[in-house]
């Protein structure tokens, strides 16, 4: 296991966060993941391969994690559920709806929050390979860049610079 995501595991534990770790099972993504985001970052697959659900204290933000991908999981929310709210909210304008989808190709969505709004991470998988960016309702194709990779953002996340409640 990649250090990094060690250490999180046991900060995310000491912290109360409901963290739980995969049982051995190897990872498989629900071919619909893969066909749509061929580059996914191996630090995000190892991520995914040892984390089976990870969710601050208060419930509120959640890591997406193999299930959500899978559609197997009782949470209320789908993976994408802020591309399907933008796409809602396009209406019938197949043009910007178009513009969506396409945007959502080139970022993957690693952690959802309903803390004061919808809000998400996702990994840049086009123009700056590898970052982590934050975007956030209403207009949640205005991102920030938030880390230049998923170890920086894991360890911002401990730091406190990102914070979670």
């Amino acid at each position: 296991m990649n250090k990094k995501i060690g250490e999180f595991i046991s900060w995310a534990k000491e912290n109360g966060w409901d963290i739980t770790e995969k049982s051995g099972s190897p990872l498989n993504l629900d071919s619909s993941i893969i066909t749509r985001y061929k580059e996914i970052p191996k630090e995000y697959l190892d991520f995914l391969s040892v984390v089976d659900k990870c969710v601050t204290p208060d419930e509120k933000t959640w890591f997406i994690c193999e299930d959500e991908f899978n559609n197997s999981s009782d949470g209320a929310f789908k993976w994408n559920e802020v591309e399907l709210l933008s796409l809602e909210a396009a209406m019938d304008d197949s043009n910007w709806k178009s513009e969506i989808t396409t945007w959502w190709h080139s970022y993957l969505p690693i952690v959802m929050s309903v803390d004061g709004g919808y809000s998400f991470y996702a990994i840049d998988l086009t123009n700056d390979k590898g970052a982590i960016v934050h975007g956030c309702e209403p207009e949640f194709e205005e991102v920030e860049k938030a880390a230049n990779t998923l170890e920086e953002f894991l360890a911002l996340i401990m730091s406190n610079s990102i914070r979670f409640q």
